[in-house]
This record gives structure tokens, C-alpha cells and sequence, in this order.
């Protein structure tokens, strides 16, 4: 019986969905995502994993069927390991036994380039036959509802800080107000008070005055009658 031949939206969903795989901390990760970008922003990068060599597209079968399974979800396994991709990673409980078990024995001999690409490429062509009409749209599925997810919690962090922020500015807001007022009130009185210092100079200005032509008037009476006084 020949083999139903797979519909439009089977190939786009096949298409659009590809398996991204980095090392962050101490977890290997892996995402089901339509584009590089996208899985960046899986991750949370802050930089291009990938122009940096940190990242790469990967079609290792194990690591394809589970990522696809939970598209737009990131997976992690102990760094270093090759056990399976889950949603909750445990840490490896000695990462010097791990870090030993990443570097290759002496006497051992690399796999062949040629073999090591040959088996992940026909796996992953197997893996990716079997995905039918059904498993593409809900892989598709699957991914925009976590992609809204993570833009959900985004928004809310976002609304959260933009929250914070205005309960900073109201009291800033409010001390600027109470120092303005203090600065005010304290003007007022400095002025009030430098209104009365002047009143009360002016007065003894006037006083001054009276008094020196009081002065003035007694002293030529008193020089007069000194002059009489010598004659």
C-alpha cells in the first residue's frame, strides 16, 4: 500500500520548526524553534550564541523527537552528559567526574566525521517521516501557545517594573513637594522678618534725623552765646 503523500501544511510545519542546541551554566539546552532568533529568545541570550560558535542547529534524532514533543520549550540536561533532554534538569552531582567524562581517553579513537554526521542525518530524516498532519499542527500549536506564554509573563514583569517605577516617582514626587514647601515657608518668614528689620531702620533713620537737627539748632544757640560770652 503506497504511503500517503504529506500534506502542505505537514512540510511548512516540518520546515518552520528546526532543533537549536547550546551550553548555558551547567546545563546543555535544546529548543524546538522556527528560527535561530527565536530560540535566542528561548534561552533569554543577551548575545548571538551562534555567531559566536555557542550554539548550533542540531538533528540528532534523540534530541529532535523530544524537543519537538514540547515545541518552544527549553530542555536541559547536566552539561557535559548524554542523557535525555528534559523540561527538569537535574545538576550533576560532581561536575569534576563530569568534566572527565566529556574529555576523550588517550587511547581512544575519535569517530569518523563521515559516520558521526551519517547516522544523526538519516535518524533525524527517519524521525521527521513519521511526523504526520495531526503531530505537525499541534508541534506548531504547541509552540505559539508557549511562545504567548513567555510573552504573557514578559508583559506582567514588564507591568511590574513599570509599577515600581511609578511608586518610586510619586515619592520622589511627594519629597520634592514637602522640600519646596519647607523652602517656602522658610522664605516668608526670612521675609517678614527683613520687612520689620527695615521698618524699624527707617524709623531710627527718621529719629536719627530729628535728633540732628535738634542738634544742629541747640549747638548754634550754645556757640552764640560763647561768642557773647568772650566779647
Amino acid at each position: 500500500m503506497p504511503k500517503k503523500p504529506k500534506s502542505e501544511a505537514t512540510r511548512k510545519a516540518q520546515r518552520k520548526l528546526k532543533t537549536y542546541q547550546t551550553s548555558l551554566g551547567f546545563y546543555d539546552q535544546a529548543v524546538a524553534a522556527p528560527s535561530m532568533k527565536a530560540a535566542l529568545e528561548a534561552w533569554g541570550a543577551s548575545s548571538n550564541l551562534f555567531h559566536q560558535g555557542a550554539a548550533k542547529e542540531t538533528d540528532d534524532p534523540d534530541i529532535v523527537a523530544a524537543t519537538m514533543a514540547s515545541p518552544g520549550v527549553v530542555l536541559r540536561r547536566p552539561v557535559g552528559s548524554d542523557g535525555p533532554f528534559t523540561e527538569s534538569a537535574k545538576l550533576p552531582t560532581d561536575l569534576a567526574d563530569s568534566e572527565a567524562k566529556r574529555k576523550p581517553r588517550p587511547n581512544s579513537k575519535p569517530e569518523s566525521k563521515s559516520k558521526s554526521k551519517q547516522r544523526p542525518a538519516e535518524g533525524a530524516t527517519k524521525q521527521l517521516r513519521k511526523i504526520d498532519d495531526q503531530d505537525a499542527r499541534k508541534a506548531a500549536a504547541a509552540f505559539e501557545k508557549e511562545e504567548r506564554r513567555r510573552d504573557a509573563a514578559r508583559r506582567k514583569e514588564e507591568a511590574a517594573i513599570a509599577r515600581e517605577r511609578a511608586k518610586e516617582r510619586a515619592r520622589r514626587d511627594k519629597a520634592v513637594a514637602t522640600a519646596q514647601a519647607t523652602l517656602d515657608a522658610a522664605k516668608r518668614e526670612h521675609d517678614a522678618k527683613a520687612e520689620a528689620i527695615e521698618a524699624e531702620r527707617a524709623a531710627l533713620d527718621e529719629r536719627a534725623e530729628a535728633e540732628q537737627g535738634r542738634w544742629d539748632k541747640q549747638r548754634k544757640k550754645l556757640e552764640e552765646a560763647l561768642r557773647r560770652a568772650r566779647t
